[in-house]
């Protein structure tokens, strides 16, 4: 509202100078009539002249009118006022400068333009803020936009990786991890993966070759299989040991430049613990006792067991192996002292126990019958040693016949099961 109060203010000044101003030309021009004017009448006081105002001439078409003889006229009164008349044009033009222009006519604009006192260039609309009369500040440097990097491809797919059945890992006890790598590299150290079970690390090299991962200069692999063994006569490992060792693989996957997929973890301890529950049942051990009305020497004694083909080794114990060198039976002290050739040397004993592993040994009637009970027999008969159960009672006929039942019947479970005893699977499951 004030806005349209100071606009309306101008242009009644405006409008006054403009009065004013036709005012004095008709003044002065009266004036110059008075003056110079006769009864005759000029020729060219009735042609259509062209008269300058602002720029834009009034009437029609401008006609070149015919050269007058020059009629001198007194300087002195046309110099004044001339002067006059400049120095009111020169006033209006420079308040004319200073003057704001409106955004928008008012009425009094608007009748003033029809009557041709003011000029459209008068009411020049001012450009908005977003236009170009301002300049604008320069905009800042954009910051660069990161450009999403596409991850390097592994040299074979985890997918791929996953599908490969390793003779040394069993899905169903052996809790696996897979390491892709993006670039083949030599291992220059094994990583320590657990530190209570037992675990294993296989490499894959360039040739796509599978075998147990040694840091040997010169040979780079592309990929590795990394399995702890979750399942022993140690139990079942818990949950928070598979999950460490999950990030001790992704911490050495991390360190060869590769990608991990892990085995899922619930479905694999549901597995799992279905399989120690079976093995618990079947993990048994067979005594059968040798024991002398007297005693017996130590030298007599190693003298006699070795003589059969039993060894004694750092444990304590003597031990018969098969072909790969895995135990079937063992011989130990009643009292389970370990033996030591020092004692051997100057130790009696009374007598000794004489073992069967079922999930170690092979199954059949021929490794009870023709191997353990066999040796039992020559022992006994050589040291005169009496055969006797765990109650210290002489072993009958039906009690070796319940024994042998029950060891196969044990074997059976796990060759039903896909565990052969005495083989590769049992011998792991089963230490």
């Amino acid at each position: 509202m004030i806005a349209m109060i100071y606009i309306v203010l101008f242009l009644a000044a405006v409008l006054a100078v403009v009065a004013y101003n036709m005012y004095q030309e008709n003044q002065y021009r009266k004036k110059v009539r008075d003056q110079f004017g006769h009864s005759d009448k000029d020729a060219l006081l009735n042609s259509k002249t062209s008269h300058v105002r602002d720029g834009k001439p009034s009437g029609g078409p401008v006609m070149m009118p015919k050269p007058q003889p020059a009629v001198k006229k007194p300087a002195k009164p046309q110099d004044s006022a001339m002067r006059n008349l400049q120095e009111q044009d020169a006033v209006y033009i420079a308040k004319q400068k200073q003057a704001k222009a409106s955004p928008f006519k008012t009425e009094i604009e608007t009748a003033l333009e029809e009557i041709g006192i003011i000029g459209n260039s008068a009411h020049t609309v001012s450009e908005p803020q977003t236009g170009h009369s301002a300049p604008k500040p320069a905009d800042a440097p954009a910051k660069p936009v990161p450009v999403p990097q596409t991850p390097a491809k592994p040299l074979i797919t985890l997918k791929e990786l996953s599908k490969v059945e390793l003779p040394w890992f069993d899905v169903r006890f052996d809790f696996i991890s897979y390491i892709a790598l993006t670039e083949a590299k030599e291992l220059h150290a094994l990583p320590r993966l657990s530190n209570r079970c037992r675990y294993q690390i296989v490499g894959c090299t360039m040739d796509d070759h599978f075998q147990i991962a040694e840091p040997i200069p010169g040979i780079r692999y592309q990929a590795f299989i990394v399995g702890i063994q979750a399942v022993s006569r140690n139990g079942l490992a818990s949950q928070e040991e598979l999950s460490a060792f999950n990030r001790q693989a992704d911490a050495f996957a991390q360190s060869m430049g590769g990608q991990t997929l892990h085995t899922d973890l619930a479905a694999f301890i549901e597995v799992a613990s279905a399989l120690d529950a079976f093995c618990a049942r079947v993990d048994q051990t067979i005594a059968i006792h040798l024991v002398s009305p007297t005693s017996i020497s130590g030298v007599e004694l190693r003298s006699a067991v070795t003589g059969v083909g039993f060894v004694l080794e750092d444990d304590g114990a003597f031990h018969y192996t098969d072909t790969s060198g895995s135990t079937m039976f063992s011989i130990c002290s009643l009292n389970n002292e370990p033996f030591t050739n020092a004692l051997l040397d100057n130790q009696s004993y009374k007598g000794f126990s004489m073992l069967l592993d079922i999930p170690h040994s092979p199954a059949g009637e021929k490794t009870f019958d023709d191997l353990f009970m066999d040796l039992a027999v020559r022992l006994s008969g050589q040291l005169n040693l009496n055969l006797v159960n765990d109650k210290m009672e002489e072993v009958s006929t039906q009690w070796l016949k319940d024994v042998r039942t029950y060891v196969l019947a044990r074997q059976s479970e796990m060759l039903k099961v896909g565990i052969e005893p005495g083989g590769k699977t049992a011998l792991r499951l089963f230490s």
